[in-house]
Parts: structure tokens; C-alpha cells; sequence
């Protein structure tokens, strides 16, 4: 089928620990959204555990789609098309929902189209303003990845530069386990840097010396934090978060300007967990504005994982690719489709 502006896609999202279902029309109304989250399931243990999540899906996919659909006051007879994350993430948590998208869209009879989780970032600012020009710089930054991506039209990408070692959604949550300020790291981390001099301690910003490399490191500042924690004991942690988070956010925000610069987009776009932290949207929109290009900065809703995205991507996959087969499996280390240059 050729979708079009009445097209109505169910998305369903289970690549980590948000159990999440949507409905999309025309790819980018938004008609319902639900997410289940297992932050609380996860707490105790300070990160993710892939088999206490992928038991949590089970649990909570089908009341989180049959949410969706009563939301979006729809009926299975009305849904065109099933989307679902097919990698990469947490290969327990993606089978569960990978299995129910294809049972629903073999039950309704309509097309399954399998997403790539990391295309779906990119699509997410879609979703709030479809009148987003091409070429776009996307900044994708979350606990798994942290990526510059050139987006020159749907589906053509091209990698401008990727972390080397930690995300920098990793270096959030790790600093904070070790300042023992709770889980999530990156809310935590961004609510002590509030009451922070941000100024006091000046972290090292890795491989930013060289103009022209576009490549993150964050390893080197996670060790730096704490080694200078163990120096000097009596320093508050609010100053310690706030000093961190300073230097995380001056490398990504100068290497995205530069991005923007080195292919002449017109925007700039912010994509991924990360995207919520408050300083790094202050400052990303700041210098988009200093040079004369758009900054748009999803809604913090569309920054985490969620099934909208999921949604609007497979209704452009399925307008560009068709239908995806039904014994397609589930990939844990997909990586994002690139243009060969």
C-alpha cells in the first residue's frame, strides 16, 4: 500500500525500559501517545537490568496498546499499518515487542513495517513541526549513543561524528551513580547543577582541540570527575554536577555548531534522552541563533523513547520500502542506514 495523509499507523516501542504504543496519522498528527516507564523497576539497581525489563514488556504491552487505541477512539479496524522498533536496544525487550507488532498486524491483516530506533530520533522533531528544511544537522544524544548526523532528505543520512567510548547519556548516569545522586542520571545530574558554580572546576573537553574531528569522548572527563572528587572530598556536589555537566555541553553544542557549518544546514535539531537537559537546549538554541540557523528542541515528551516516533518512521518507511517481511527478527546492534558519502 501507498500511505497517505489518512494513513493510521500503530506504533510499538519496547527497545529498553519504556513500554510504549501510539497512533500517528499521515505520519505526524499524533493522535494518542502512551508510555509505561520502569524507571521505578529499575531504581534499586542504579541502571537497566535486560531481563526485569523484557518481563515488564510482557506485562504492560498489551494494556499500553489497548490504551492507545481507546485514546485515540479508534477501533483495529481503523489502523492501516503496525510500526515497531526492531533494533537496536535490549534483544529480550525488543522479541516482546516485535512479536505482539507482528500477531496485531497478521490479526487486522495491514502491512508491518519494522523501524530502526535510531532513525526514529531523527523523525521525532517531524512530529512537532513538519515544515523542518533540509539539510538538517541532528544531534542524537541518549544513554546508548551520542551521534552527529547530517540529514540531507528522508532516509539519507550521513554520520559526521559518534562518541569513540561513552555516550554522553552514559557519562550522566555513571558521574551520578558515583556522586550518589539517584537514578536516572541525567534529570539528577541537571537538578543538582542548578545550585552549582558551573565555573568552579574546569573538566576537560575531549577531543575538542581539533576543528575538524567531530568525534566525542567522554571517558576521560567520567574519570577526571572522579578522580578529583577523591582529591578533594569536602566539594559540594552541586558545584561537581554543574562543572560536569558544563563541559558535556560545551563539546556537544561547539561540535554541532561546527557540524552545521561544515555542511551548510539549516538547522539544527536535538534528538534523544540527553535532549531534555536544560543547559544543553539554553545553549543550543543560543548559538543557533549567533549563526543565523534554526534550532529546534522537541518537546521533552518526544526526547525519550516513545512510540510516536516509531509511528511517524514507519509510515515514511512504508511510503519508501513497503512492507516489512514477517520473519524479519530482532536486531540489538542495528546500526542507523548511511549514505556511502
Amino acid at each position: 500500500m501507498t500511505p497517505d495523509e489518512s494513513t493510521l499507523v500503530l506504533g510499538i516501542e519496547t527497545s529498553c525500559d519504556e513500554t510504549a504504543a501510539a497512533l500517528v496519522m499521515g505520519g505526524n498528527d499524533v493522535i494518542s501517545s502512551v508510555v509505561s516507564s520502569q524507571i521505578e523497576i529499575h531504581a534499586d539497581f542504579g541502571g537497566v537490568v535486560p531481563e526485569i525489563a523484557s518481563r515488564a514488556h510482557l506485562e504492560a504491552l498489551n494494556p499500553v496498546v489497548a490504551r492507545a487505541i481507546v485514546e485515540a477512539g479508534v477501533d483495529g479496524s481503523r489502523i492501516d499499518a503496525v510500526a515497531c522498533t526492531v533494533g537496536p536496544g535490549l534483544i529480550g525487550a525488543l522479541l516482546v515487542g516485535v512479536s505482539a507488532a507482528k500477531a496485531l498486524s497478521l490479526a487486522w491483516d495491514v502491512p508491518f513495517i519494522g523501524v530502526n530506533h535510531l532513525e526514529a530520533h531523527l523523525y521525532s522533531a517531524f512530529l512537532e513541526d513538519p515544515s523542518l528544511e533540509f539539510p538538517l544537522v541532528v544531534l542524537l544524544v541518549s544513554g546508548g549513543h551520542t551521534m552527529l548526523i547530517e540529514m540531507r532528505g528522508h532516509g539519507e543520512y550521513r554520520l559526521l561524528g559518534q562518541t569513540i567510548d561513552d555516550a554522553a547519556g552514559e557519562a550522566f548516569d555513571k558521574v551520578a551513580r558515583f556522586l550518589d545522586l539517584g537514578y536516572p542520571g541525567g534529570p539528577a545530574i541537571d537538578a543538582t547543577a542548578m545550585n552549582g558554580d558551573p565555573d568552579l572546576i574546569r573538566f576537560p573537553r575531549g577531543l575538542s582541540a581539533d576543528r575538524d574531528n567531530l568525534d566525542f569522548s567522554f571517558s576521560g572527563l567520567k574519570t577526571a570527575v572522579m578522580n578529583y572528587v577523591r582529591n578533594h572530598p569536602d566539594v559540594g556536589s552541586a558545584d561537581v554536577a554543574a562543572s560536569f555537566q558544563t563541559a558535556v555541553v560545551d563539546v556537544l553544542v561547539k561540535k554541532s555548531r561546527r557540524a552545521a557549518e561544515m555542511v551548510g544546514a539549516k538547522g539544527i535539531v536535538l534528538g534523544g534522552g540527553v535532549a531534555a537537559n536544560s543547559l544543553l537546549r539554553e545553549e543550543l538554541l543560543g548559538t543557533c541563533a549567533t549563526i543565523g540557523v534554526r534550532g529546534f528542541l522537541p518537546s521533552r515528551a518526544m526526547c525519550t523513547d516513545n512510540a510516536a516516533m516509531i509511528a511517524a518512521t514507519g509510515w515514511y518507511r512504508l511510503a519508501s520500502d513497503g512492507a516489512t517481511a514477517l520473519d524479519v527478527g530482532a536486531f540489538p546492534n542495528l546500526k542507523l542506514p548511511l549514505l556511502d558519502a
